[in-house]
């Protein structure tokens, strides 16, 4: 499959429209290194998407690509509202897994000699890990209040200030949710998980700013050296995993009727007009609010547990939000060349004009702050990549870690966590550089980097 793209120039990698019999060209977003590092299956994902009914543009992999369930992770596809379909699988299984960041008046060098207790007491306040549920317990009227208010709802049970909503994307809140399309099941799994980090690549991590590379933009957001930061990487967690279950398996069941065909099962799709991809859409915009309200909810508690480990002020910490913004999630959009289309973005995020954009790399290295640039609405539907990507499968990861130890491995990095396992499979070998990544975002001109922010605690999921 990958002889099959193109350099057509620097950074940009194509496979041209009916080269497989795709509706529309695919282009690959990577560096040299980067591309050594392409998986067939993620190419071959790619190629599938383009063949979809109602698909417009071109499909866009972002350069932290790999390989995911039916799309590839760092993919944006934009179908036809009207004539297209709609893709559980091309947005996700953790809908609106995304990535907050809070700024502080701290400076690393008042907390590193306390890092180690205060990334324990995290632990001990922050429900994290595989199972893990909340001290926030929900009744179904209550859950319904969540999945259609979002942030908003965390707010007004005081988890934060109103002044949060103008830094979270949508204002922290989707608009056309319907909880009546959410499955029992699914508020189930959601009654007790809000509030919660979750597992895998999810994380609660303090950060130092390292190095800004543009102090107009980095004083606007009161960025300076050796601040503090807190980022938070968590999702909508059981209750969007069960939605994009329930409805990967109720598109199987009725695409013969609508007539829909799809190379990969795990693409199946629904017409969007249709009955149920209108149910489908309003459950995915009910489980994006549920996101957002547990993203919420974790920045404040973090907030508030440095607080009182401090034993400061609200106002010696200086708690402001920088930016909230989605991952796996369909939006619909008016762009330029299309008018209105539903863009798919499956481990890729809105790199709008002007909009803050956060790029996690991995515990042992770096992340990142870009603002969104113009040139992104012409390149990929106004979007930018989501971390560094995958370079080890969570399995190898643990081999590397039996082969060298964890100690050696994760060597210099304070990280927590409930068990050694999710540590292994998330150590910074098992992630690409995001440098190189971010490189790329900014040389094509979809973002530009105002600050390095480098790890200085983690807690794992």
């Amino acid at each position: 499959m990958k002889e099959l793209l193109r350099k057509v120039k620097d950074y940009t990698y194509l496979i041209e429209e009916g080269v497989v019999g795709q509706k529309v060209p695919v282009v690959f977003y990577l560096s040299d290194e980067l591309l050594k590092h392409l998986e067939e299956d993620a190419v071959r994902q790619a190629l599938n998407a383009s063949t979809l009914k109602g698909v417009v543009g071109a499909i866009y992999v972002m350069p932290d690509v790999h390989v995911g369930y039916g799309f590839p992770v760092g993919g944006v596809m934009a179908t036809d509202p009207k004539e297209g379909v709609i893709s559980p699988g091309a947005i996700g299984y953790d809908i609106n897994c995304g990535v907050r960041l809070i700024a502080t008046n701290l400076e690393a060098r008042q907390i590193l000699p306390k890092i180690k207790d205060l990334m324990r007491r995290i632990l001990q306040e922050i429900p994290s890990g595989v199972g893990s549920t909340s001290k926030i317990k929900l009744s179904r009227s209550q859950l319904r209040e969540v999945l259609k208010e979002g942030a908003r709802w965390a707010i007004s049970y005081g988890f934060g200030p109103e002044e949060d909503l103008k830094s979270i994307e949508d204002g922290g809140r989707m608009e056309g949710a319907d909880p009546e399309e959410v499955s029992n099941l699914a508020y189930e799994r959601g009654s007790r998980e809000l509030g919660t980090v979750g597992s895998g690549n999810h994380f609660v991590e303090l950060q130092t700013v390292e190095e800004i590379f543009d102090e107009e933009e980095a004083n606007k957001l009161s960025l300076f050296l050796g601040q503090v930061l807190i980022m938070v990487h968590s999702g909508s967690r059981g209750l969007g995993h069960q939605v994009c279950t329930d409805y990967l398996r109720l598109a199987r069941k009725v695409m013969p009727k609508y007539k829909v065909e799809v190379p990969d099962p795990q693409l199946s799709s629904l017409p969007f007009n249709s009955k149920e991809g209108q149910s489908y859409f309003k459950a995915m915009l009910s489980c994006a609010n549920y996101a957002f309200a547990n993203r919420q909810i974790l920045g404040f508690r973090t907030a508030q547990v440095i607080k009182e480990f401090l034993g400061i002020s609200w106002e010696e910490l200086g708690y402001r939000l920088i930016y909230d913004h989605a991952h796996n999630i369909g939006k619909l959009e008016n762009h330029k060349r299309f008018g209105k289309v539903l863009v798919h973005r499956k481990g890729a995020t809105r790199s709008f004009p002007n909009q803050p954009v956060i790029i996690p790399g991995d515990m042992g290295r770096y992340s990142y702050l870009l603002l969104g640039q113009r040139e992104s609405l012409n390149k990929s539907f106004g979007s930018a990549c989501h971390g560094a990507g995958r370079l080890l499968s969570r399995r190898k990861a643990k081999e590397l870690v039996k082969e060298r130890g964890l100690e050696r491995v994760i060597e210099g990095i304070t990280v927590v966590a409930r068990g050694k396992g999710t540590v292994a499979e998330e150590i910074p070998q098992a992630y690409k550089d995001v440098s190189e990544v971010v490189g790329v975002v900014e040389e094509l001109g979809i973002a530009k980097v105002v600050a390095r922010l480098k790890p200085i605690g983690t807690l794992k999921g």
